[in-house]
């Protein structure tokens, strides 16, 4: 058995982590680490993790790989000696995702700790750096935000369908915040009622453009990002819009079957990307590490349409994780993650 640590234990990704690491035919959570609760079974800490017999330390045990749940400017600098040390990483912050050290700073205004390991670490998105996650030893897990929106595009964009001007929004449930508290996570004040934020830019955008523009040819996409949080606890579902390029798609049923073929064949392969033929609902991904992906068009407009889904602490963070972990370590990728979705 694999030995697994994970770093910061105590928060909603941390606790997803040690929740499938439990169920891991292969890997043993052999260690947790936090700078809260520590030296309580995490069993008492969550006390749905009554398998998880480990105790919250400061620093982790003796372990073959290390996963880390921490936040961005935090979690490079405590991972830099499991690095040196040669240890396989999966880092679930935004520490190495972007591959320019100026648009780190850009968006996260804070110095980066291992400039040089940015270009070491590979995106984990395995849809799209499948082979490249099985060579690395470091992996920089995909947003949240970014899966949901680089999935629904990605067929599109490398077509070369639409045009690069495209439109994602995107509505998350409150576990999203993390576990810290905050007035806007508060009870009273997220029931009942959506709401917009990071208008003028979200820390996600750049994850989008960035890979979405590996796809294409320069001009690379101009992307509005507008993130928003709904009265629900787990869930992101994303719509996003880009307009047809001129003679891209026939007219009528003929371009429907062709967008949808196109989607079909793009994910054909895929354990954990589907393409359905409803939109799908944030129900339908509750708990499991399913994105759900639905195309369609407006032909009165010229506009392409995508809906996705999907649990954002699964797919869009610890599932993904497993995920990776799985194909670097050789195991079958969908080993630990056969979950079906909790319904109702």
């Amino acid at each position: 058995m694999i030995r697994a640590g994970i770093i910061g234990a105590t928060g909603y990704v941390g606790a997803e982590l040690a929740r499938l690491l439990c169920q891991h035919p292969e890997v043993e959570l052999a260690s947790v680490a936090s700078i809260e609760e520590v030296g309580k079974p995490l069993r008492e800490v969550f006390p749905h993790l009554r398998p998880a017999d480990v105790r919250v330390q400061e620093e982790l045990d003796d372990v073959d790989l290390v996963l880390a749940a921490l936040p961005h400017g935090v979690s490079a600098k405590a991972l830099l000696s499991y690095i040196q040390r040669g240890l396989p990483v999966i880092d679930l912050s935004a520490d190495f995702r972007l591959h320019r050290l100026d648009e780190y700073a850009r968006w996260y205004k804070v110095e980066h700790p291992a400039p040089d390991l940015l270009g070491k670490a590979v995106y984990g998105l395995p849809e799209l750096h499948r082979q490249e996650i099985a060579g690395s030893r470091l992996i920089a897990v995909a947003g949240c935000y970014p899966t949901s929106a680089i999935l629904a595009l990605a067929p599109a964009v490398k077509a070369g369908l639409i045009e690069p001007d495209i439109i994602v929004d995107s509505k998350s449930g409150v576990s999203g915040a993390g576990r810290t508290l905050g007035l806007n996570s508060h009870y009273a004040e997220a029931n009942e009622g959506v709401r917009a934020y990071s208008l003028d830019g979200h820390r996600h955008l750049p994850e989008i453009v960035q890979e979405l523009s590996l796809l294409c040819e320069a001009p690379a996409p101009a992307v509005t990002f507008l993130p928003h949080v709904v009265p629900m606890t787990r869930g992101i579902l994303s719509t996003c819009y880009a307009r047809l390029r001129e003679g891209a798609l026939p007219a009528g049923e003929r371009a429907r079957e062709e967008l949808r073929t196109l989607y079909r064949d793009s994910y054909r392969d895929e354990p954990f990307t589907a393409v359905v033929e409803a939109p799908p609902s944030t129900k339908h991904t509750l708990g499991n590490n399913f994105c759900l992906i639905h195309p369609a068009l407006d032909e009165r407009a010229g506009r392409l349409i995508v809906v996705s889904c999907l649990d954002n602490l699964v797919k869009g963070a610890a599932g993904q994780a497993i995920q990776c972990m799985n194909i670097m370590l050789g195991f079958p990728e969908t080993a630990g993650l056969q979950q079906i979705a909790l319904y109702p």
